[in-house]
């Protein structure tokens, strides 16, 4: 018996679904990776604990990891400017996510051209969101010049070698954001701040600035964004050292990082409403980190006060060639503020998959890329 002839009318859905399908996946863009792929890269913004290197390319920036032991773990770039002796949390992440290369760092005069397309990392040590923050450190790049350098540099450049516009290519990037803690340390607690500006003033200032931050990033396109929070710096050996009467974590630093934390993750729901179309993952870092100091065993944990490497005279830094700890994975900090590579693969591994949301919030990372 003859196969009945399928509709006409069956026929148009069939087309027309597989029409919706393809148009789906299709993108304007000349991306390297497929280009259904849902993440190509990340822009990172930020301090110290994203940092990959801009900082060496400063010729006036005391804030510098270019040297032996930082990079000590890390084979195949060694010291590059990471304040950890591995990988950062960036790079684990980009690992989750597949990125086929390390992201470069803007100062760089090698990242141009195609080596852009996988994202670009603007991060500065001892930077914060306002842009007097870190002026002890010697030159560094604020958060807001770090924004004009994506926007007036990277961007057209991006636009150029994906041949599309912003608004259609941003949209399958990360944007990373992790700043504010130097906006205490090199700044609040310095004195630099009007010393009439209570705590609370302070912060609401830092958020408010960041909310506009984000949304100038978000009318170039972006829509993706993943917002670090502050660590407990109040447990580090460096505040520990500068304040060698007091037994625990120094509260007054940490309470400024928990207070910032709050209105960060509130700006999280409140700055969706204003950003039609974007989603914000909050990684709440301080509550990691704190979670592996107070319990450190089950995690691997030996030593959660001392800093792995021998530091110099500020009590923050490695000394060029010093003393390093033989099992670094047994030690929360590598230096007198930044954790070790271990303590990054914990962080990033959280970012990336947690289901907590006291850990991440409204989702995590992994989610994230596949909206």
């Amino acid at each position: 018996m003859a196969l009945k002839t399928k509709s006409p009318f069956l026929l148009l859905i069939l087309s027309f679904s597989l029409f919706s399908l393809l148009s789906t996946c299709s993108c304007e863009c000349k991306f390297t990776a497929n280009e259904c792929t849902k993440v190509q890269g990340m822009f990172v913004f930020g301090s110290s604990l994203v940092d990959n290197g801009n900082n060496n390319f400063l010729l006036n920036s005391l804030a510098k990891a270019n040297y032996l032991p930082y990079g000590i773990d890390f084979p195949l770039l060694g010291p590059s400017g990471r304040f950890t002796n591995g990988k950062n949390v960036i790079d684990i992440i980009g690992e989750h996510l597949k990125l086929p290369v390390y992201i470069p760092n803007f100062n760089d005069p090698e990242t141009k051209g195609s080596k852009i397309v996988n994202g670009v990392n603007f991060a500065s040590g001892g930077s914060g969101i306002l842009d007097n923050t870190g002026a002890v450190a010697g030159e560094v790049i604020s958060l807001n010049q770090q924004i004009r350098n994506f926007e007036n540099v990277t961007l057209p450049e991006l636009e150029q070698q994906l041949g599309c516009k912003s608004s259609e290519s941003l949209k399958h990037y990360l944007f990373v954001v992790g700043s504010g803690g130097n906006d205490y340390s090199l700044n609040y607690f310095l004195g630099l701040s009007n010393s009439n500006v209570s705590l609370q003033d302070f912060t609401a200032n830092l958020t408010i600035t960041l909310s506009h931050q984000l949304k100038r990033l978000y009318n170039m396109g972006a829509r993706r964004f993943v917002l670090m929070a502050l660590y407990p710096n109040g447990c580090s050996p460096m505040a520990r050292a500068r304040n060698p009467m007091t037994t625990g974590c120094i509260e007054s630093l940490n309470r400024a990082a928990l207070l910032f934390n709050a209105n960060l993750r509130s700006l999280v729901d409140s700055i969706r409403l204003q950003m039609s179309g974007s989603k914000l993952v909050f990684v709440n870092a301080y509550k990691v980190i704190m979670d592996i100091l107070q319990n450190p065993t089950p995690k691997g944990f030996g030593d959660t006060k001392n800093p792995c490497c021998e530091v110099g005279g500020t009590g923050t830094l490695c000394k060029m060639g010093g003393n390093v700890c033989s099992k670094r994975n047994a030690y929360v900090y590598f230096d007198g503020l930044h954790p070790t590579e271990a303590v990054n693969i914990v962080l990033a591994n959280k970012a990336f998959a947690s289901n907590l949301k006291a850990e991440v919030y409204p989702t995590n990372v992994k989610l994230l890329s596949q909206v």
